[in-house]
C-alpha cells in the first residue's frame, strides 16, 4: 500500500510563544487522530519552521506529494495570496514534488460547537437566559469579511436560553465594550468572554483587557486549541484536498 501524502499543517505564527504552544497542541490531536499519517506543523510568519522549510523536508524525504492544510479561520490575504505564492515557489524548487493546498478551517459548524465547548467549560449553563456571549474575533479591513463573521454569533446562540451573542472584533468595530453594551440591553445579567481564535496570543490579550474595563465580572472561555472537533475538521480538509493528487488517493482508504 502506497504511503500517504504527508499533511502540512500551516499556522499563522505570532511573536507569542504560547501561540505555538497551542497550535502544536492541537497539531498533536490531529496526529493522534490518523497516527498512520505524517503530520507536520509549520508557520506563515514569526515562528519556526517556515513553510518553505516544512516543503524543503518533505522533498528531502522523497515524497511525491502533500496536502497543506491552512489552519485559519478564515479564507482571507494569508489563505488566498501569501500561502498559494510559497506552494508555487516550492514547486518551480521541488517540479517533482505535488502541493494541493486544502481549504481553510473556516467557520465550520463543529467549530462552533467547539466554542459552544468552551463556553460550558466555564461553568455557564446552556440553559441560562441571563448569560450574554461576547464572540470576539480578529477583524478584517474588509467589511464582507466582517459581516461573514457576525453570523455566527445566532449560529453560536442556537440551542441555547442565552440572552444572546454580541460579534465584536480586536482590530475594528464593534468594539467588546460595545458588545457588552448591547448585551446587558438584551437583558443579559452575566457576560462571557469567548474568542474565536485558535490559539492565544496578543490580540486575545487586548480583548481580555478591553472587557476588564468594561465587564470586570466577566467570564473568559478558552480558545478553540486542542479541542477535538478542530482535528476532525482539518482531516476533513485533508480527504477532501488529497482526491486531487493521484499519487496519494490512496490515503483514502485509511
Amino acid at each position: 500500500m502506497s504511503v500517504p501524502a504527508p499533511l502540512i499543517a500551516v499556522a499563522h505564527g505570532s511573536r507569542d510563544p504560547r501561540s505555538a504552544r497551542a497550535v502544536a497542541a492541537a497539531v498533536d490531536g490531529i496526529r493522534a487522530a490518523r497516527p498512520d499519517l505524517d503530520v507536520r506543523l509549520c508557520f506563515l510568519d514569526l515562528s519556526a519552521p517556515s513553510v518553505d522549510q516544512a516543503i524543503d523536508a518533505v522533498a528531502a524525504e522523497r515524497h511525491s506529494s502533500a496536502v497543506v492544510v491552512p489552519l485559519l479561520l478564515g479564507s482571507a490575504f494569508h489563505a488566498r495570496v501569501d500561502l498559494p505564492a510559497l506552494l508555487a515557489a516550492g514547486r518551480r524548487r521541488h517540479p517533482g514534488l505535488d502541493l494541493v493546498q486544502a481549504d481553510v478551517l473556516g467557520d465550520d459548524t463543529r467549530l462552533v460547537s467547539a466554542v459552544r465547548d468552551r463556553i460550558a467549560e466555564t461553568g455557564t449553563a446552556l440553559g441560562d437566559p441571563g448569560v450574554g456571549v461576547v464572540l470576539a474575533a480578529v477583524g478584517s479591513s474588509s467589511a464582507a469579511a466582517n459581516e461573514l463573521t457576525s453570523r455566527i454569533g445566532p449560529r453560536l446562540r442556537a440551542g441555547t436560553a442565552w440572552a444572546g451573542v454580541e460579534v465584536c472584533f480586536a482590530t475594528t468595530e464593534p468594539s467588546v465594550p460595545q458588545a457588552v453594551s448591547r448585551l446587558r440591553a438584551h437583558g443579559a445579567r452575566s457576560v462571557v468572554v469567548a474568542p474565536w481564535f485558535l490559539a492565544p496570543g496578543l490580540l486575545t490579550d487586548r480583548i481580555g483587557r478591553a472587557a476588564a474595563d468594561c465587564a470586570p465580572e466577566a467570564l473568559h472561555a478558552g480558545v478553540i486549541g486542542a479541542h477535538p472537533l478542530l482535528a476532525e475538521v482539518a482531516l476533513d480538509r485533508y480527504r477532501t484536498a488529497v482526491e486531487f493528487v493521484p499519487s496519494a488517493r490512496t490515503a483514502l482508504s485509511a
